[in-house]
């Protein structure tokens, strides 16, 4: 059972979200971040801002993993938001976006960074994981899941 208690507060969670694209996305999870992780709020939509501009985080089937570096903070960061609908993403299989893992990792993070990445893009690559997500219609539902509640905590 995959378990993200350790990076995704259960404040750092939307459902349900509408944005109008990624700069207004981008903007609503540096926001969350900065309620969740008492982190600044434009640093974090700046950081990840750039990062997108080096290539889209948009990995295909819907989900997007946007990734940023932030100055001072000493651990890793999760948030996770579902957008309803789906926006635009210029992701590999050109697929709107529903599904947002955003990662936040220390400056120095290197190693603990990539095995992060990694780690979430293996859960998000499942199809099950990624239909369990989608079920969830609250913020409640969508922590008991990443948290390893299972999906009964889902319905």
């Amino acid at each position: 059972m995959v378990d993200f208690h350790d990076i995704v507060s259960a404040d750092a969670l939307a459902t349900g979200l509408t944005v109008n694209g990624k700069k207004q996305l981008f903007q609503k999870i540096a926001t969350l971040a900065a309620c969740a992780y008492g982190l600044d709020a434009d640093e974090v939509g700046d950081a990840l801002f750039e990062r997108e501009r080096l290539g889209s985080t948009g990995f295909g089937g819907g989900v997007a993993i946007p990734h940023a570096k932030i100055a001072g903070l000493d651990r890793m960061c999760g948030l996770v938001v579902l957008l309803d609908p789906p926006v635009p993403f210029d992701a590999v299989d050109d697929a709107p976006v529903d599904i947002v893992f955003a990662l936040l990792s220390p400056v120095d993070s290197g190693a603990e960074h990539l095995k992060t990445l990694a780690r979430v893009s293996r859960y998000l690559r499942d199809d099950n994981q990624v239909a369990r997500l989608r079920g969830a219609k609250s913020d409640a539902a969508l922590h008991a899941l990443l948290a390893g509640g299972g999906a009964r905590d889902a319905a």
